[in-house]
């Protein structure tokens, strides 16, 4: 489902603005989508959606099933491969490390305006059920261990929540249901040499399942090496 719309200001291209916000229910689905949802969703005419669409489709960005449903395209690879950021490069190894050490899955956030968005994930190779997290989840960035974590990596500001300076003070955040029930994260801030906030590194977990302590510990010291790197 799509998420709701900021308020904006009229967008400077109409058509445009419509094929992204398709583009981005689409992304948004988590599997492939019929054309009538995705119409409603965005609030346009099925006419005016499907054209839309296979523009996409002709740009690769979505690609239609066998069903005559949408899921993304190749195209949207090629587009993010290209924008990759310097942390996340920075970050994978580490990730992938923290990852089988934990044995929980591990993820990179960074701040987008008021939301912490994930960049890159990796999945324990071994061990116990774990939980799936794809790039390109995001959530308000005071909500969840990812964005208290970026928020503890800056400078204190004015109305903060308590968990914050908790999370400053210790050097990592934890959190329990807050962007997903059931589940648990704990996350530590990349902060650069000169004191700008890279992003953070977090683990997710099913609640209860894992001592926040001992991650803590983990995501502290994988978030210190990401540093090291960018340096």
């Amino acid at each position: 489902m799509a998420r709701p719309r900021k308020e904006q200001a009229t967008p400077h291209s109409q058509t445009l603005d419509r094929g992204l916000r398709l583009l981005t229910a689409i992304t948004d689905a988590g599997g492939p989508v019929d054309l009538a949802v995705l119409a409603a969703g965005v609030d346009l005419h099925r006419s005016v959606a499907y054209r839309l669409v296979r523009t996409l489709e002709d740009h690769r960005l979505v690609r239609r099933t066998t069903d005559g449903r949408y899921e993304p395209g190749i195209g949207l690879a090629v587009l993010a491969a290209s924008v990759r950021r310097p942390v996340q490069a920075a970050a994978m190894p580490e990730l992938t490390r923290l990852a089988e050490r934990a044995r929980v899955t591990a993820f990179l956030a960074v701040r987008d305006g008021d939301d912490a968005v994930t960049v890159a994930s990796v999945e324990p190779p071994h061990g116990p059920a774990h939980v799936a997290y794809r790039p390109g989840s995001r959530h308000p960035v005071d909500r969840g261990a990812p964005g208290l974590a970026l928020l503890a990596g800056a400078r204190p500001r004015a109305g903060e929540r308590p968990e914050v300076a908790l999370a400053r003070s210790r050097g990592y955040a934890t959190s329990r249901g807050e962007v997903i029930p059931g589940l648990e994260s704990v996350a530590a801030p990349v902060v650069r040499g000169d004191n700008s906030v890279a992003g953070a590194v977090a683990v997710v977990f099913l609640a209860g399942t894992a001592d926040l302590g001992d991650l803590g510990a983990m995501v502290v010291e994988a978030a210190a090496a990401v540093r090291l790197t960018l340096q």
